[in-house]
């Protein structure tokens, strides 16, 4: 490409002519033309960097093929974290899947009232199943728990009442730079911090009561632990307290079990809300996409005075869900109420060690001939997600040594290939922890292992 040609219009249209429909990106026209006019552009700042024709074509290539790698995909996750941020967390039951392409493919009664046909309340089936489910008079759910959060704190911090009393062992950071402090200043509220960061007792809470006190706040250290000379107060007699004194008291639970989590497997117990409530705390908050099993939300559950209060709040609409997430929510509450713990999340906790064992042996006849060291090896997965950091899983892992590449490059190929493919280095060697993988998934990551290796 010359300077001629970026002087001229025309040099957008021969690139794309030459890049074909998609840029081979399979992109929408618009987006490609988009980028290639941003590239050259670029290159009319810096007409020293031009390079030739076919190279800059070339380059538009990759980063159209980069581009479309950021659409939302489905990804085989051989990481051994059950709950992964990053690969969209706790994956839906079959069924919810199933009624949320039904849903959204068609018009549905998400504001109407049947019975009568006038306009009614949305989300009245999922929030009387959320606090059964909760153990709770009421529930109602937002876009996800920091929101919830938030909500709560904007319904009860008032003027001559914003002070939130928290422990200083409990402002801790709940993933992606986002901090418990920050939450709560964004709400309005004060902080009133109290304690230590490692013991902060009754008496701490009694002494911080006073009339501009709005809330006492408590989070679940969820994603850390603390040993050693510590000390908490005990959440019945902090909500006798609360209660003395007229005072809200809302514990953030973060995580979200509604079962007992120790059942499924060698893991810590996570309090589930139903025990919270029981203790005597006003309000909970627990996120849908953890240890749930479900969409993306923010459950709160409680009191049913307090959360239909907190529902007439004007921000309640801002934070509302849409009929895509209610409709999954709906369907995996109504699991776990029917007795059902057929969740994804929970097989994969509870599958044990031996059935790995037979998929993993299946994979590695599947990949005889194929230039690679591959063998299996124990492990250990865990939870993810910011949740019960001390519970490690026996797993299996199938290790992986290219003979014709290096590690880095088979990552690079499986991460790059259709599935892709997310799993970790270890000791010089790439590790696929066949917990995290769907067995339905076991024929398509084959094929996915075969193809970055078949070719050096």
């Amino acid at each position: 490409m010359s300077k001629a040609d970026l002087s001229r219009l025309p040099a957008v249209e021969k690139t794309m002519q030459a890049l074909g429909d998609g840029g081979g990106a399979g992109l929408p026209r618009p987006v490609v033309l988009s980028a290639v006019r941003e590239a050259i552009d670029a290159l009319r700042e810096n007409p020293e960097a031009i390079p030739g024709f076919d190279a800059f074509v070339a380059t538009m290539r990759a980063e159209l093929a980069r581009l479309g790698r950021t659409r939302i995909t489905p990804v085989i996750n051989g990481t051994g974290v059950l709950i992964h941020t990053n690969l969209g967390r706790s994956p839906l039951p079959g069924d919810a899947a199933a009624r949320i392409s039904e849903v959204a493919g068609s018009y549905c009664n998400l504001e109407l009232d049947l019975d009568s046909g006038e306009r009614g309340k949305r989300a009245g089936y999922l929030d009387r199943c959320l606090a059964l489910a909760s153990g709770a008079e009421a529930a109602t759910c937002v876009n996800n728990c920091a929101s919830a959060l938030v909500l709560i704190l904007r319904h009860f911090v008032r003027e001559g009442r914003h002070r939130v009393i928290i422990s200083r062992g409990q402002l801790v950071e709940i993933g992606g730079g986002f901090r418990i402090p920050d939450i709560l200043l964004a709400s309005g509220a004060t902080l009133h911090e109290i304690g230590a960061t490692n013991k902060t007792t009754l008496a701490d809470y009694e002494a911080a009561i006073g009339p501009e006190t709005a809330l006492i706040l408590k989070v679940h250290q969820s994603n850390f632990y603390m040993g050693g000379f510590i000390a908490e107060a005990a959440t019945d007699e902090l909500a006798a307290l609360a209660a003395d004194k007229g005072i809200p008291f809302c514990e953030d639970l973060g995580s979200g079990a509604v079962v007992d989590t120790d059942s499924f497997g060698p893991v810590e117990h996570e309090p589930t809300p139903a025990e919270i409530l029981a203790q005597g705390v006003d309000l909970v908050c627990y996120s849908g996409d953890k240890l749930l099993g479900g969409p993306q939300a923010g459950v709160i559950a409680g009191r049913a005075d307090l959360v239909a209060g907190i529902k007439k709040e004007p921000f309640f609409r801002a934070l509302r869900c849409d009929k895509i997430i209610l409709t999954a929510l709906e369907s995996v509450a109504a699991r776990y109420l029917e007795g059902r713990t057929d969740l994804p999340l929970l097989e994969m906790l509870a599958a044990p060690v031996e059935s790995l064992r037979a998929r993993g042996e299946a994979l590695l006849a599947s990949l005889e001939g194929h230039r690679v060291e591959a063998s299996l090896s124990g492990g250990l997965a865990r939870i993810g997600g910011g949740t019960m950091p001390r519970s490690e899983i026996p797993s299996l892992a199938l290790d992986l040594k290219p003979t014709s590449m290096s590690v880095t490059k088979l990552a690079r190929r499986l991460r790059l290939g259709t599935p892709p493919v997310m799993g970790y280095t270890a000791e010089g060697t790439y590790r696929i922890d066949l917990r995290t993988v769907f067995p339905r998934q076991d024929d398509a990551l084959g094929g996915a292992l075969r193809e970055a290796l078949g070719h050096a």
